[in-house]
């Protein structure tokens, strides 16, 4: 199932969804090790332009992301889930979506002030022209402070995100991580099964 239904959501939600993450953890630790550890002058240079391929990579897709929900259909919550809890899952997923666009856009900033000026080579195929910003000093370390910022919250959220999912598998024993890794039709075949299987059914709460 490609599209979201009410019971669940479809392949193309939940690859968004991963896909994403996976770039903002690659970003994080390249960003990290292409800054704070010594390395060759030459493999710093090849570090900067991945990390600048892989976050146009994750702007392009935290877009689509942010304008999907447009055209798709929203799954009915988690059963379970009271009032201000999808008050809260909903606010952390809306603070996630808007980070995953400000710490790229920031990271592009950076690029475009930078007096440098090096260009920004799209895995090597096309070169992603700077955004129309002056170049200073100034401003590079006040969009680099920005950039760093903006990804330590990011990072802090994406804790926060992954902790609740745990708690919510582990601790709670609902669907909130399955409906992403399962979509809306699957997840109903495998609630039809637990319903006669006495081992998956031994998964939820009494």
């Amino acid at each position: 199932m490609l599209r979201n239904d009410k019971a669940g959501f479809g392949w193309i939600t939940i690859v968004l969804h991963w896909a994403i993450a996976a770039l903002i953890l690659t970003l994080l630790g390249l960003g990290f090790i292409m800054r704070r550890t010594p390395v060759d002058p030459a493999l710093q240079f090849s570090l900067y332009q991945w990390h600048k391929s892989l976050g146009f990579t994750a702007l392009g897709l935290a877009t689509i992301r942010a304008l999907w929900p447009l055209v798709e259909v929203r799954p009915r919550p988690p059963a379970g889930l009271n009032a201000l809890e999808r008050r809260a899952a909903s606010a952390t997923h809306v603070v996630l979506i808007l980070l995953a666009l400000a710490v790229p856009l920031a990271g592009w900033a950076v690029a475009s002030t930078s007096t440098l000026n090096i260009p920004s080579f799209y895995f090597n195929w096309i070169v992603i022209p700077h955004l129309p910003m002056a170049k200073s000093e100034a401003a590079e370390d006040l969009w680099t402070l920005v950039h760093m910022t903006l990804a330590y919250l990011l990072l802090c959220f994406v804790a926060l995100h992954v902790l609740a999912a745990l708690y919510h598998h582990f601790a709670r024993r609902d669907d909130v991580l399955v409906r992403m890794l399962q979509t809306g039709s699957r997840q109903r075949a495998s609630s039809q099964a637990a319903g006669s299987d006495p081992v998956i059914a031994g998964r939820k709460k009494p």
